[in-house]
């Protein structure tokens, strides 16, 4: 193999597909980058047997050929190459040869036999969809997915697609979210269904959550029976789908409330991370008790106690409840409203966070006992 490059954009491209290859592995090609060149294309790959992500760039190939070079040794090299330009050559005995400028290295790499195929995904089921709604999505759904392995679907986001909306949903056992959004695109199917559902691990999702683009910047998403593909200009992730049982999330929502609270949504991140400042567990609760327009926050630990109050438009009657102060403010973080809604059934269900109008996400944190 023999090719010349920009550098920039082959280090930009390595960069990208690192985060999908393997840390550590027993099958040493998945700890390397795999370059295949063909046609005046470098097409490379990363792979640790659950996500894949491929990247493609133009390069001057004066020989084609395929090789398996170290990841973490690749990507420094290339951030560290003093000229615009690199070349690459390898032999038969998989030594290659990187230079740029008068800078030059000699890695041994790995055959390209040795490397795993990635999956194949048919993608004759697929929807396209903005980056940044996209990556708003996740933002408000992936804090809530559960990291227990006992039921490894509900470590992935949920997709409900159909109905002229979106729906994604997170849960973890104490806390749901869910963000939906109204959409103009159809499914683009080869059968007559026209909806879809699917659990993506989180693990993925976190990858999409790092793509780049401008405003107007789309991805295409194709969905096959075991995995999905999400596409962004010459660079793919491909990922295995979650399977199992869902827990069905429609029917853990409160139909009705007695207390219901609107409330800057700045102050009250702001309340909590004060009274938060001397909690040391998970186990302590934040104390809320909510009266005459007032929420009085406070905590107390073997550290000692803190209080703190805030003014907030209550209607409604009277309660006091006790919740974690992560959970809490992982939900309120991802809130881009400047007030939101809190409602309140008693001091053993449910706590709700949605927006002032309409349902664009919805937060539920179960309380904790004090």
């Amino acid at each position: 193999m023999k090719i010349k490059c920009n550098t920039s954009e082959l280090s930009r491209a390595c960069q990208n597909v690192q985060r999908t290859v393997s840390g550590k592995s027993t099958i040493p090609a998945l700890e390397g980058i795999l370059i295949d060149a063909a046609e005046n294309n470098l097409s490379l790959t990363g792979y640790d047997l659950e996500v894949g992500s491929t990247a493609k760039i133009e390069a001057e190939v004066g020989e084609a050929g395929k090789i398996v070079l170290n990841a973490r040794n690749l990507c420094d090299i290339l951030k560290m190459a003093p000229e615009d330009i690199v070349t690459i050559e390898c032999d038969e005995r998989n030594i290659s040869k990187i230079k740029s400028g008068d800078t030059e290295y000699s890695l041994i790499g790995t055959s390209a036999e040795d490397y795993p195929d990635l999956p194949v995904v048919n993608k004759a089921t697929s929807f396209t969809i903005e980056l940044e709604l996209l990556k708003d999505m996740i933002k408000k759904t992936i804090f809530s997915v559960s990291t227990s392995e006992r039921n490894p679907v509900h470590t992935g986001v949920k997709f409900d697609i159909g109905e002229g909306k979106i729906v994604l949903v997170a849960v973890d056992g104490a806390r749901l979210a869910i963000r939906r959004e109204e959409i103009a695109f159809a499914l683009e199917s080869e059968s007559e269904n026209k909806t879809a559902d699917f659990v993506v691990p989180a693990k993925t999702l976190g990858e999409i959550l790092k793509l780049s683009g401008d405003e107007d910047s789309q991805i295409v998403v194709y969905i096959g029976d075991r995995h999905i593909v999400f596409k962004y200009r010459d660079y793919e992730i491909i990922s295995r789908l979650l399977e199992g049982k869902f827990i069905d999330y429609k029917a853990a929502i409160p139909m009705t409330h007695s207390t219901r609270v609107i409330v800057p949504t700045r102050s009250l991140i702001e309340c909590i991370e004060r009274t938060s400042l001397i909690i040391t567990d998970r186990s302590s609760p934040v104390r809320c008790v909510i009266e005459n327009g007032i929420m009085k926050f406070s905590s107390v630990t073997a550290v000692g106690t803190a209080s703190d109050k805030l003014a907030a438009d209550i209607e409604g009657n009277n309660i006091e409840i006790g919740f974690n102060n992560r959970f809490m403010l992982d939900a309120l973080k991802v809130c881009d409203e400047e007030e939101i809604k809190i409602e309140m059934g008693s001091s053993n269900q449910p706590i709700i966070i949605t927006p002032l109008e309409g349902d664009s996400f919805f937060f539920l944190i179960l309380p904790i006992r004090i």
